[in-house]
C-alpha cells in the first residue's frame, strides 16, 4: 500500500485511509445501497467494526480518489482473481454520480492494478439492474466474460473483463 497516481488534471487516487472509509460509510444510508455496492451479504445495518470486516480493510488494496480541490470522491478496491486484476466496490460519492468520477476512478485503478499486479486482463462484477455502472464499464471496454463457477450470484450479476491493451477500432 501507500501507492499515489496523480493524473494531468490535479485528481488524486491514493491509499486510502481510516479516515477515508469513515467518510465513505455515510455514502450507504440504505440497505440496497449497501448491497448493491457490497454485496447482499454484506451486513446491515453495519457498525464500523461489521463494515471493515465487509470490504476485506488490510487484506486487499483499497484506494480514495480525490477531486482537484482535495476532496474524497471515489472508492474501489484491486486484487488477484483468476489470473485477473479485480476491481471490486467501485463507488462514486453520490453527489458526484453521473459526472465522470466512476470512469476516471476505474482508469486510474487500471493504472495502478497494472503496477501491482502482474496480468493481461482486467474483471469485476455488476448486478445485473445497475444498469449505469454497467453502462460506465461497457464504455471502458469491459465485455461480457464467462461467470466464475466458484462464485454465487451468477442469475443477478454479470462477470465483466477487459484486456489490459484495447485494440484500437
Amino acid at each position: 500500500m501507500g501507492s499515489e497516481v496523480a493524473s494531468d488534471d490535479g485528481w488524486v487516487l491514493q491509499s486510502s485511509t481510516t479516515a477515508d472509509i469513515d467518510a465513505l460509510m455515510r455514502w450507504f444510508p440504505r440497505k440496497e445501497d449497501v448491497q448493491i455496492w457490497g454485496g447482499p451479504t454484506f451486513t446491515y445495518p453495519f457498525s464500523r467494526e461489521t463494515f471493515y470486516k465487509d470490504i476485506h480493510w488490510g487484506r486487499m488494496e483499497s484506494y480514495s480518489l480525490f477531486d482537484t480541490e482535495g476532496m474524497f470522491s471515489a472508492f474501489g478496491q484491486l486484487y488477484l482473481r483468476q489470473r485477473r486484476i479485480h476491481l471490486a466496490r467501485l463507488v462514486a460519492e453520490p453527489a458526484k454520480r453521473g459526472q465522470g468520477v466512476g470512469k476516471r476512478l476505474i482508469k486510474m485503478l487500471m493504472d495502478v492494478g497494472t503496477s501491482l499486479f502482474e496480468s493481461n486482463e482486467f474483471s469485476l462484477f455488476v448486478f445485473r439492474d445497475n444498469v449505469p455502472a454497467y453502462e460506465c464499464y461497457k464504455s471502458l471496454g469491459f465485455v461480457m466474460g464467462d461467470y466464475p463457477e466458484d462464485m454465487p450470484y451468477s442469475d443477478v450479476c454479470f462477470f465483466l473483463t477487459r484486456p489490459h491493451e484495447l485494440e484500437e477500432t
